[in-house]
């Protein structure tokens, strides 16, 4: 029955029909024979909206073109300026508990190959079942990526082979994917904000991790060892359009995309952990030509600052090789950044597109999104990092202190909750951005992970504005305090280890006389015409008092005290 299934579901591909197979490998011919093909056109095949037809298909491939050798010099005998287009395949893992298609644990770090079964290994006779959770993450990705949100989508086999690839296909989405027609404006450093579009984002499973042995890499490994724990993982790819010119607008696309994928708890974007992955497409040509250059795509970047230096050198080598008369050199591949030496290193030349094979997944059904699902997503979505930007700015933060507090999750939920006791929010952004903020870096863990009530940081703040305690006092005590010990009570606490403010007019007067007394001759000197000296003597009567005394009583006595009052 499975196998009639099978050959039924292949014999009916989407729709290109009967002969859907043939007219794919027909249609993707003179792409194979063009090196120089937009890499666009062949990206956005099939491209929304959701229903492609053949013919519009047919006439995205025939509409490629091969590209003439890059000009150096224009008409007018200037040297030729050129521009990078630039465009970037994310794949993201979702945040289930389980795998896209089977109970196994989708957890990072357990043990190789103890996190799987035989419906993510591809044993015979084992059936896919979708995981809802997988769905209803790519929605509420997709409405943050402000795309269309397809009622009807279907899955689809992947076929190459690879050891990492235990079925010999992946399951996918090729022709109707679930998410598409989006854009993301992104802030810059600079203040301003550009808009990406975002063609395309769909579900598949990850496939396993292949790990050298003898090295950290391919390169110079002994052996290879597969781990199949990752494979069946729920992923969401998200194909952003060509429209990015440069390393830091990758930079910045790349930041503000996780961003929203964490505050949505879609998921960790941990890029080290291999949860969020970046393969960047680029190509240069003269700037304002509307012909695009020979793509070359780029993989291995864990991080952001990594894929920016990667573009960067890719963009200066590809323009190098041209303005040299080397623009034959510049050929589809993909290479590898090396982090060590700086420098893409090729990795696999690229003659065409790859022929996967794709017909729809014969084991699961079409996927079916109702528009009462769509709504109550929308509905139910946290506050987006860009709304929450705006808010913060509404508060009369300056624009610096929002981009830090908007950035994390930790440190924004530590601040709206601070916010929610009542503090004034310019105070409590400049202990979370300051001493806070440096203890989390120091012992490396996120505001998420500090013990401390923020009802407790509210009450610390409120202590040092009535003149309970002291900024200095404040500072000490809280490294105590994010490790959860004010919790019952900053002031309970602070009573318990003395550390009140001194405020007795008499008890900060006899502190004055007594530095006075220790430093005869800087009083001398001060009464000479060095009234700088003011702060050493107010740096000698808080040391005397253990940062505890009330400084702007303590500046008004030592005045008075210094002038012979």
């Amino acid at each position: 029955m499975r196998t009639a299934l099978h050959a039924t579901s292949r014999a009916a591909v989407s729709c290109f029909g009967a002969s859907a197979p043939r007219q794919l490998y027909a249609f993707a011919a003179p792409i194979a024979r063009t090196q120089n093909a937009s890499w666009l056109e062949a990206r956005r095949e099939p491209h929304c909206p959701i229903h492609q037809t053949g013919r519009r298909l047919r006439h995205q491939v025939y509409a490629a073109s091969t590209i003439a050798e890059p000009p150096t010099v224009s008409s007018s005998g200037q040297e030729v300026e050129y521009e990078a287009v630039i465009g970037i395949e994310t794949h993201v893992q979702l945040l289930t508990k389980t795998k896209a298609f089977c109970n196994c644990a989708s957890e990072f770090g357990s043990d190789p190959n103890t996190n799987v079964c035989p419906v993510c290994l591809g044993h015979p006779g084992a059936l896919p079942v979708l995981n809802e959770e997988m769905v209803a993450l790519a929605v509420r990705a997709g409405l943050a990526l402000n795309c269309n949100i397809a009622t009807h989508s279907k899955f689809d086999r992947k076929q190459y082979f690879y050891p990492d690839l235990p079925k010999g296909y992946q399951i996918s989405q090729y022709d109707e994917p679930l998410c598409c027609d989006g854009h993301l404006e992104v802030p810059m450093p600079d203040g301003s904000k550009k808009k990406f579009g975002i063609i395309r984002a769909h579900l598949e499973e990850d496939a396993g991790k292949t790990v050298y042995a003898g090295a950290d890499r391919l390169t110079g490994s002994e052996y290879s060892l597969v781990d199949y724990n990752r494979a069946g993982v729920p992923l969401l790819e998200i194909v952003s359009a060509p429209d990015m010119r440069s390393g830091k607008d990758a930079y910045a696309y790349g930041d503000e995309l996780r961003r929203i994928l964490r505050f949505l708890h879609i998921s960790d974007g941990n890029m080290a952990e291999g949860s969020m992955r970046c393969d960047v497409n680029i190509s240069v040509r003269p700037r304002g030509s509307p012909t695009l250059g020979t793509k070359v795509e780029i993989k291995n970047m864990n991080s952001f600052s990594n894929m920016q230096k990667a573009i960067e050198f890719e963009i200066e080598r590809q323009v190098g090789l041209i303005k040299a008369g080397k623009g034959a050199d510049v050929v589809q591949e993909t290479r590898l950044w090396d982090e060590f030496k700086l420098v893409t290193i090729s990795m696999r030349k690229k003659e065409g597109l790859a022929d996967y094979r794709y017909f729809p997944e014969p084991d699961l059904p079409p996927l079916t999104v109702t528009e009462q699902m769509i709504a109550d997503t929308k509905a139910s979505m946290a506050e987006l990092p860009a709304q929450k930007r705006e808010r913060y700015l509404t508060l009369g933060l300056p624009l610096h202190d929002v981009l830090i507090l908007a950035d994390e999750v930790g440190t924004a939920a530590l601040f709206d909750a601070v916010l929610a006791e009542g503090v004034a929010p310019k105070s409590a952004a400049n202990w979370i951005m300051g001493d806070i903020m440096a203890y989390c870096k120091e012992k490396k863990k996120g505001m998420e992970g500090l013990a401390v009530q923020p009802s407790a940081l509210a009450e610390m703040i409120r202590l040092i504005e009535d003149a309970t305690i002291s900024g200095k006092i404040a500072k000490d005590i809280l490294p105590e305090l994010l490790q959860g010990a004010g919790n019952k009570g900053v002031k309970a606490f602070v009573e318990k280890k003395g550390l009140l403010m001194i405020s007795d007019e008499g008890a900060i007067g006899a502190m004055v006389d007594a530095v006075l007394a220790a430093n005869p001759k800087q009083l001398a000197e001060y009464r000479g015409g060095k009234t700088k000296l003011e702060g050493f003597f107010q740096g000698q009567v808080m040391k005397e008092s253990k940062g505890r005394v009330n400084p702007g009583l303590m500046q008004q006595i030592l005045v008075k005290k210094l002038k012979g009052e």
